[in-house]
């Protein structure tokens, strides 16, 4: 649509955009924080509004202003809290399952000779599920790619924030996680088996909670940049850890204090994720909410990746 006549500029300007004043035909002022503004100096000749961007053409000048979606109001995306949920008592499920499958399989094909597998074995499963436990859950929780930050500049989780200045080399991360935190969790939790002649049992589900949550962290974290959920989601993972080592120690002492000793990697990146959302405000200058939002009218952000259509 296209309006010729400057006789109306004060009436269309102040209807058609927020956040202006019009003062006069030749000065604007009061621009609200999240519009693209460009002074107006001279009476405009034409007036152009395409696709919510409003175009005003005046001798030399030309002022374009558009809203953003900053200003939209925001309500609790329960469809996101309704998917974690599912997700976490879908993976669990599944976890148990394959565990439970375990201790009724093998005693039968082996007489009853054996009722845990041998201890490279287990120690084995235990590291692949330390880093693996996401293939039980159906939200999309890849964990960040180096490889395509260094390539492309950025990827998911990973240069695509502003971070504080102490954060580790991306090079440390994927060293902590294969080097040091997943052989932890698979030397203590190869105790925990051996040690009660079965797979499925109370320590061991409680890692699973822990490898669980820290699953769903991803998804929030990496994949939906919910900076403000992250943190409450650290929260979660953190709490976790502890309390599967406590259940370690109940069972085996040297256990719990090896499992227990990954938490100290957690304080750091608990630390990290706080700074983060301190650092990555929304548009409008706030922290992000504790809580899932999404804005008023529109689809949830979070998705299960199972069944979905790769594009």
């Amino acid at each position: 649509m296209k309006i010729s006549s400057g006789i109306v500029l004060a009436s269309l300007f102040t209807t058609a955009v927020n956040g202006f004043q019009v003062h006069s035909p030749s000065r604007i002022v009061g621009p609200s924080k999240n519009s693209n503004l460009a002074l107006v100096n001279s009476f405009p000749s034409s007036i152009s509004i395409k696709d919510n961007n409003l175009s005003i053409r005046g001798g030399s000048t030309t002022l374009q202003a558009a809203t953003t979606s900053s200003d939209a109001q925001t309500e609790l995306d329960a469809e996101a809290i309704s998917k974690y949920t599912i997700a976490l008592v879908t993976q669990l499920s599944l976890i148990s399952g394959f565990f439970y499958g375990i201790d009724t399989i093998l005693p039968l094909v082996t007489d009853g000779a054996m009722t845990t597998l041998p201890t490279p074995v287990t120690w084995l499963m235990c590291y692949a599920f330390s880093l693996k436990s996401r293939a039980f859950n159906p939200l999309n929780n890849a964990r960040p790619d180096r490889a395509k930050a260094v390539k492309e500049g950025t990827s998911d989780g990973f240069k695509d924030r502003q971070q504080p200045s102490w954060t580790p080399p991306g090079v440390v991360f994927p060293i902590m996680w294969l080097l040091i935190i997943g052989p932890l969790r698979a030397t203590s939790s190869t105790m925990i088996i051996n040690s009660m002649g079965s797979y499925f049992s109370l320590p061991l589900m409680s890692l699973m909670l822990h490898l669980s949550c820290g699953d769903i962290w991803n998804t929030i974290n990496n994949t939906e940049k919910r900076y403000g959920t992250a943190v409450l989601g650290i929260g979660t993972v953190y709490v976790s850890a502890l309390h599967a080592a406590y259940q370690y120690y109940q069972v085996d002492p040297l256990a719990g204090k090896l499992l227990g000793a990954t938490a100290i990697w957690l304080t750091i990146a608990g630390t990290l994720i706080f700074e983060i959302w301190r650092l990555n405000p929304n548009a409008n200058g706030e922290k992000a909410s504790i809580l899932p939002t999404k804005a008023v009218g529109e689809p949830s952000v979070t998705t299960f990746a199972w069944g979905a259509k790769k594009e």
